[in-house]
């Protein structure tokens, strides 16, 4: 018999196990701690923007013989007008997760969390996998099971889009060398979201490499020490294909080993830039090891659904 019920604390230690197993399918070795996974159900301090925004949330899980073997989280905004167009009066399926051998307890569960969007009349419903680590967003390639039930209860991705993540070690990276245009000068800099490299000529920044390598939170998720993603990566369009944009990448690379961190994680939307990033991320030996599928969307009952 499956029991589908609201999320109780009790059920923390195998809520953490199923979906660290989501993680690790993604990232070789990630995981986060139960306090990390139970601390985002009631806010996401990361989303300084969006999560304010939040005005319900709901975990419900699904048991079968005493095992919790599904679970999913939900959340409601606002429609006032502090909230954006896209999420104003919509609802989400921020995360769900269940053991691929029990899909019927799956389709309970996602039976019961649309029903649950239905109920707050939302104008749109979305459906994404964002448990707490920079990797798990959208529906991976690695989460088939996820991606069928999604289908299942009419969730389509086509308005949204398709990210390659790639990952590698930085031993392998030189040194950064002379600069590869006279006169430009590194500036390494507290950037929007974490540490900037920038390469400036003429007082004017001309490329960007800025990666954040917190994602242990202080010491608090040591599965994730040692790595770091690349936030931002640019260079000036007249400038490409100079050598800048490796230039920067050498000097973070460089900066990043002094630290600790060995491996970096970088992403890259599949369009008709993709093979032209494939090749840059190569020589500095980053490989691709998930494709994810972004902007899962159904009606929702405000809107006719």
């Amino acid at each position: 018999m499956i029991d589908v019920r609201p999320f109780s604390r009790s059920d923390r230690d195998q809520l953490a196990h199923l979906a660290n197993a989501h993680i690790g399918a993604i990232v070789p070795g990630w995981a986060v701690p139960t306090a990390t996974l139970l601390s985002r159900l009631e806010r996401d301090p990361g989303e300084h923007v969006v999560d304010p925004w939040v005005v319900g949330r709901s975990t419900v899980v699904a048991v079968e013989r005493d095992r919790l073997v599904a679970a999913a989280h939900l959340k409601r905004y606002a429609g006032d007008d502090r909230v954006s167009d896209s999420y104003r009066d919509a609802g989400e399926i921020d995360w769900l997760v269940f053991w691929p051998s029990s899909m019927d307890a799956g389709r309970a569960l996602i039976e019961a969390a649309v029903q649950q969007l239905d109920a707050w009349s939302v104008r749109v419903q979305y459906a994404d996998g964002s448990l707490p680590t920079t990797a798990t967003y959208g529906v991976p390639d690695a989460w088939p099971h996820v991606r069928r039930l999604y289908e299942e209860a009419g969730f389509d991705p086509s308005g949204g889009q398709v990210e390659l993540q790639l990952a590698g070690a930085l031993d392998g990276v030189g040194d950064a060398g002379e600069p590869p245009i006279p006169g430009m000068v590194l500036q390494r800099a507290v950037g929007p979201l974490a540490t900037s490299f920038n390469g400036v000529l003429d007082d004017e920044v001309i490329g960007v490499f800025e990666v954040d390598d917190n994602h242990s939170a202080g010491g608090s998720n040591i599965r994730l020490g040692g790595w770091a993603d690349e936030c931002n990566h640019w260079v000036r369009e007249d400038l490409r294909g100079r050598g800048v944009g490796s230039w920067l990448f050498r000097h973070g690379a460089t900066w990043l080993r002094l630290g600790g961190t060995e491996r970096l994680i970088a992403y890259l939307i599949d369009d008709d830039t993709l093979d032209a990033g494939l090749r840059y991320y190569a020589r500095h030996g980053l490989r691709p090891i998930n494709r994810t599928v972004r902007g899962w969307q159904r009606a929702g009952r405000s809107a006719g659904g």
